[in-house]
């Protein structure tokens, strides 16, 4: 039986606030321990993102061959991915009664 990094996990919540990002997912999405991710508020959901490497930027300072906003028009890019990969999870989730609302 493989695991699915689609279905939803319960985390718990420490007192201090704290959760785990279950392995799985950290390593889909390429997120190191110790590390950082971006957090915030959308749409009222919170979201959980890796912070790009350099690597996936292509280096910030890699060459001088890149046109200016080529790395923000990839990270940009990175979130659209990303925010079509929630919407599908969302619609996945979304009781099949509330479509018809």
């Amino acid at each position: 039986m493989s695991s699915s990094t689609r279905d939803p996990e319960v985390v718990r919540v420490s007192q201090k606030g704290q959760a785990t990002i279950p392995k799985t997912l950290r390593e889909k999405f390429g997120i190191d321990t110790p590390g950082e991710v971006f957090i915030y508020e959308e749409d009222e959901r919170i979201i959980v993102e890796p912070i790009p490497s350099l690597e996936e930027l292509g280096g910030i300072h890699a060459d001088t061959d890149r046109e200016r906003g080529d790395v923000l028009d990839r990270v940009r890019e990175l979130k659209h991915e990303e925010r079509r990969r929630e919407e599908t999870r969302a619609d996945r989730l979304r009781p099949a009664d509330s479509e018809d609302e």
